[in-house]
């Protein structure tokens, strides 16, 4: 190689380095990042390394993981040695069987096993050419994987255009620049491969070549014998005097050759040395010997493929062609791929050229096939081709509504409306497709909730009069964004008429919208069942759209099961942020979001909260953003940063109370009752309290009236007004909520026994509480009713009952941060007679999850009996206890119980 002794160097220390590690080799086209690949390979000889090579193909840009299969596919036989968990994400992915598609978390940990699996018999070097061709989902796994291969025995090196945006621009992995040669250097190189060149042509070629290495090899056999005058420019991204060398070649090829040539091309055959790594996925060219003879293909020395030089060879094919010809290789591809549903729909429809009713619903087929495995932003595409190959006007109008009900899940609303106004006849009314789109427009855009809700429930009044003819899910998206509006409303005389427009439409009402309506309207009078409903909904996972995730995770939010599908929406959030839903992953985010909430991880809320945050203003949703300001100002308020709260409450209802948006005018209230109860001040938060419901009963169609429902006993009993709290607590009991959801069950027995008169109940509804199944899973609810049983301990047994109670509590709010009530907790330990951080130095070694852990295996629990409690593998449930015994000092299972109640006898 000439000059190139610099990066040469580079890539020396990069092979000797110890560990692994992945770079990325940048410059443009042709400047030789595959000469560098082929250089690295051959710096580690057969019996130091196991060389994988693999390259990005434009064509598949927008097939999901076709880059990652390429590349893993010789590694998949060690999947064998996987665990099943890790063997299914690998199933899934590459098609072999159904399901939602992992997270890129899920993914890459599953790749770096299976690349750690592989290592350990010799250590591997992954050369990845053409990145910037990958499609979106792999090169996320790829940078994944590359930025945790510290420690491993696998190096990845991953080339790519400097002129071509790529997921590898923000991969956060280092990078090597492959510039242009020098003046010097190229002379170098021309002279050395063509020294007999006169003059005037070297000239010309280092002119023309502007120091491209492919460019100096190539150009000289095309300018001898005088001609240097215009090479021509084509439309290509980089060097399009190359593409007119290439161009003259592929134009003096047979007739038949060249049709060969053009269908790999317009199937993405590979280009350049292991252009191909996936058997059977792509065309296989054959008869080509007189491009291989022209220096137009080579052949892929691991499989025997025919592959392209390079991918302007590829690209020039392609443009050179006619339309006619190119829509006959389409055609004879989609034959080829007649058992690849996007393949093939993605052929044919490039064949097409007049309306066809099959084309249209091969490529329907393949928009449902990618908007589940989080390609909405390409089902939007197929869909649109669609509906203009569509026969009929009818056709045509339902996939524009198909498309525009996508896009708006995939936040491009402005590409929802083109798509709803390009089917808009001179006159004629506004379509229902037209009507959700707006709809979406208007609440997700500026929370205009109240003539979203007329405006639809128009809509459905006329097609209950007159919609027959139209299929069931127009029907049901004008329903289910009609729902939507009013959770955000939360104004019962709205919820009132979209009870009413539902009762109206009888049986023609969805399953699953039926359960959106009680559970987001009011689960205090319509929350019993809602959590088996949606049990059952969620039994076939891999018949749900991303929105149907979504909307019912919503549900089992607001009976609080949300635990049990966060593994849900944690495979599916990752991609459908980046090429899928995006408007749903924002909900997906803030689901997570409040489930860690919930479970006390409130560190990985707060992330996944400012994750949220940064996606929802950066696409202009403001009804989003100012949801996840209300979700972080509520964290806040819990950790006792009250000045933070306190803005977040201010933002919210600057924006959401002129709008009647009374969703989050709840939570600001719900803000302030928090905030005001960190800092002991009850007053304030029984005021903030009865905002959002007065005591003794629930507000109708308030999502936040039963959430409350313990900060509104506390803040009355604190400020005398037991008869008031008293009320509520009843209330609560009398409503059923224990029946509605564990985390209601847990306050309702935590408010009755704060109010109870009578000893015996107060500790009956005490113990219920903390016996309850579901206690530990909402840590932070258990240690305030934990407080006030060990206040109410102290001023009733004394204070060496009080202790252990008080312990506990004062335990867990130091773990989950909650700064003011863990001084309250220590405040009550120092009048029980206990030096307060004494007590608690026992046991701070221990996370609270390590903390469950070791009471349920100190109740007689099995590892897996644990882990099925805590929704973690028996595994992971080990591996705790393992860390558990040396930081409480014992060498067995049977020595917890005594460890751990140490504790209660400070």
């Amino acid at each position: 190689m000439v000059g190139r002794d610099g990066v040469q160097r580079e890539l020396s220390a990069f092979m000797a380095a110890a560990g692994g590690q992945a770079l990325i080799l940048r410059g443009e086209t042709g400047v030789g990042k595959s000469a560098l690949l082929d250089h690295v390979a051959g710096l580690t000889g057969p019996e130091r390394h196991r060389v994988i090579r693999a390259a990005g193909v434009e064509a598949e840009t927008e097939l999901p993981f076709a880059g990652l299969h390429q590349l893993l596919y010789s590694l998949l036989p060690h999947s064998a040695g996987l665990d099943e968990g890790h063997r299914a994400v690998f199933d899934v992915v590459f098609g072999l069987h159904e399901g939602t598609a992992p997270s890129v978390m899920s993914l890459g940990i599953a790749v770096l096993d299976l690349l750690s699996l592989a290592a350990s018999e010799k250590p591997l070097l992954l050369l990845l050419d053409d990145g910037q061709w990958m499609d979106a989902s792999s090169a996320e796994v790829c940078g994944f994987v590359g930025r945790r291969l510290s420690g491993s025995s696998v190096k990845m090196l991953i080339a790519v255009r400097s002129d071509v945006g790529s997921r590898f621009d923000t991969a956060a992995l280092p990078e090597l620049p492959v510039a242009a040669l020098s003046e010097e250097a190229a002379g170098q190189l021309l002279d050395l491969r063509h020294p007999q060149l006169d003059a005037p042509t070297r000239r010309n070629v280092l002119e023309h070549a502007m120091g491209n290495p492919l460019a100096i090899l190539e150009l000289p056999a095309y300018l001898d014998g005088g001609h240097t005058g215009d090479l021509g420019f084509g439309n290509i991204p980089l060097s399009r005097r190359l593409q007119h060398v290439y161009g003259i070649r592929i134009e003096r090829l047979a007739g038949p050759v060249r049709e060969e040539l053009l269908r790999g091309a317009l199937d993405g055959v590979g280009a350049g040395p292991s252009g191909n790594r996936a058997p059977g996925a792509r065309y296989r060219m054959r008869e080509a010997d007189e491009a291989v003879a022209a220096g137009l293909l080579d052949t892929d020395p691991a499989t025997g493929d025919l592959v392209f030089r390079h991918p302007l060879v590829r690209a020039t094919v392609v443009q050179l062609a006619t339309p006619n010809q190119r829509r006959a290789a389409h055609a004879e591809l989609a034959r080829v791929h007649r058992d690849d549903v996007e393949r093939r729909a993605r052929h044919l429809a490039a064949s097409a050229v007049d309306p066809d009713e099959e084309v249209a619903a091969a490529l329907e087929a393949a928009a449902d096939s990618a908007t589940r495995r989080g390609g909405a932003v390409a089902a939007v595409a197929w869909l649109t081709r669609a509906a203009e190959l569509s026969e009929t006007p009818a056709d045509r109008s339902r996939r524009l509504g198909d498309a525009a009900f996508i896009a708006g899940h995939a936040a491009l609303l402005e590409q929802a409306q083109k798509l709803v106004r390009s089917d808009l006849l001179p006159g004629g009314s506004e379509s229902p497709a037209t009507v959700v789109t707006s709809a979406y427009v208007a609440l997700y855009e500026d929370g205009d909730v109240r003539s979203a809700h007329r405006h639809v429930a128009a809509a459905i009044e006329s097609l209950r009069e007159d919609g027959a003819h139209e299929p069931p899910e127009v029907l049901t998206r004008l329903v289910n964004v009609l729902l939507a509006i009013s959770q955000y409303a939360g104004d019962a005389a709205l919820w009132e008429r979209t009870e009413q427009l539902m009762d109206s439409l009888g049986d023609r009402v969805d399953l699953r919208s039926a359960i959106y309506r009680d559970a987001w309207s009011d689960v205090v009078r319509h929350g019993a069942g809602v959590h088996e409903r949606v049990e059952r909904a969620f039994a076939d996972g891999s018949e749900l759209e991303p929105w149907d995730v979504s909307r019912l995770s919503v549900a089992a939010y607001h009976v609080d099961t949300l635990r049990q599908y966060r593994p849900y929406l944690q495979r599916a959030v990752d991609r459908e942020v980046e090429t899928g839903a995006v408007a749903t992953g924002m909900t997906m985010l803030h689901l997570i979001m409040l489930d860690q909430l919930a479970a006390g991880e409130w560190d990985d809320a707060e992330r996944t909260g400012q994750r949220a945050l940064e996606l929802t203003t950066s696409h202009g949703h403001a009804l989003f953003a100012h949801q996840t300001r209300a979700y972080l100002g509520l964290l806040a308020a819990l950790r006792g940063q009250v000045e933070q709260a306190r803005e977040a409450q201010a933002v919210l209802e600057a924006w959401a109370r002129p709008r009647g948006v009374g969703f989050l005018t709840q939570i600001a209230d719900a803000i302030g009752t928090a905030a005001a109860l960190s800092e002991g001040d009850y007053e304030a938060a029984y005021l903030y309290a009865i905002g959002i419901t007065p005591p003794g009963s629930f507000e109708r169609c308030a999502h936040q009236a039963s959430r409350t429902l313990l900060d509104l006993v506390e803040a009355a009993v604190h400020t005398g007004r037991l008869e008031q709290a008293r009320r509520h607590a009843q209330a609560a009991s009398d409503a059923d909520l224990p029946g509605v959801s564990p985390r209601l069950a847990l306050i309702t027995y935590g408010a009755l026994a704060m109010t109870a008169a009578e000893e015996k109940e107060a500790e009956d509804m005490y113990a219920l509480a903390e016996a309850h199944p579901a206690a530990a899973g909402f840590p932070f609810e258990l240690a305030r009713i934990r407080l006030a049983h060990g206040v109410r301990l102290r001023h009733t047994q004394g204070p060496k009952a009080a202790r252990p109670v008080l312990v506990r509590a004062a335990e867990s709010f130091e773990r989950l941060g909650a700064t003011g009530w863990a001084e309250r907790a220590q405040a009550e330990l120092r009048a029980s007679g206990t030096p307060a951080r004494a007590s608690l130095s026992y046991l701070t070694a221990l996370t609270w999850q390590e903390r469950r852990i070791a009471e349920l295996a100190a109740s007689g629990l099995t590892n897996k009996e644990i882990g099925a409690r805590m929704h973690l593998s028996p595994r992971t449930v080990s591996s705790h206890l393992y860390r558990v015994f040396p930081k409480l000092g014992i060498t067995s299972r049977a020595a917890l119980r005594d460890a751990l109640g140490k504790a209660g006898d400070v």
